[in-house]
């Protein structure tokens, strides 16, 4: 992190999965010096002295599926300034992603797929997949709609 170039981003994926780096309160550190890891109060440390260099424009992300894992310290305002949950494909996320395939701004099929787009529990990237399998407007949402529902279908299978 120390030699991040001005100007840079830094992306850390699943920041959860570091066995050193979880909550302080619920987890203890691993003594065992054969693991290649970086300690909490580095990361802390290696944070504040990036950002307290004003004008430097760097940009650091973290991702992780377990926001509740972390340790306080590392999601305060100054170490975290913004935290984005990238959930499930909404209604208005769902038109967005057909005007910017597609171009459409209203078709017959997108009450059908209104009803099921919040039981089936699907990322934006899916829904964009299919919109994108076919050329054929009419094909594409159908497929859609058939992904949708065999999505709630195998769910409620399992």
């Amino acid at each position: 992190m120390l030699s991040m170039s001005k100007r840079s981003i830094l992306t850390i994926e699943d920041i959860d999965c570091s066995t050193s780096i979880h909550n302080r309160d619920t987890e203890t550190e691993s003594s065992d010096p054969n693991r290649n890891k970086v300690m909490l109060s580095g990361l802390l440390n290696s944070m504040d002295g990036l950002l307290s260099c004003c004008g430097e424009a760097r940009i650091i992300v973290l991702t992780t599926n377990h926001k509740e894992r972390l340790d306080p310290a590392l999601l305060r305002p100054g170490r975290m300034d913004m935290h984005i949950c990238l959930s499930y494909c909404s209604i208005p996320t769902f038109k967005e992603l057909t005007f910017n395939y597609l171009g459409l701004r209203n078709h017959h099929l997108f009450h059908d797929i209104e009803e099921v787009i919040g039981e089936a529990k699907v990322t934006p990237a899916e829904v964009a997949g299919g919109l994108m399998k076919s050329r054929n407007v009419e094909a594409s949402l159908q497929g859609l709609v058939t992904f949708l529902h065999n999505k709630i279908a195998q769910r409620d299978a399992a």
